[in-house]
């Protein structure tokens, strides 16, 4: 188990780049952008036999489990950012009054 949310941890970045990039190549409807990234996931830990020697279900269980941490990862990132930056655009607005 340990081992299985090691190797999703170091899956999910990657599969959030890859994700991003076909994103923005390919146009694809925001509902089925976890469900996107979750087969990428599965795919990028099933490729990745050459990397480690963990198990076809142990891998394919990770990167599931990163492809569906990567679709939160990035709304997590993204959000963060968009109201940071409302903030500091409100926190302007009333210094200037």
């Amino acid at each position: 188990m340990e081992q299985m949310l090691a190797f999703a941890s170091v899956l999910a970045p990657i599969v959030t780049g890859f994700v991003q990039l076909i994103k923005r190549t390919f146009p694809f409807r925001k509902k089925f952008i976890p469900l996107f990234s979750f087969f990428v996931g599965i795919l990028i830990g099933v490729l990745s036999f050459p990397l480690t020697e963990l198990e076809l279900t142990v891998r394919i269980w990770s990167g599931g489990l990163a492809g569906l941490a990567a679709t939160g990862l990035y709304e997590a990132g993204k959000h963060s950012f968009t109201n940071k930056a409302a903030r500091t655009s409100k926190e302007k607005a009333s210094v200037e009054k």
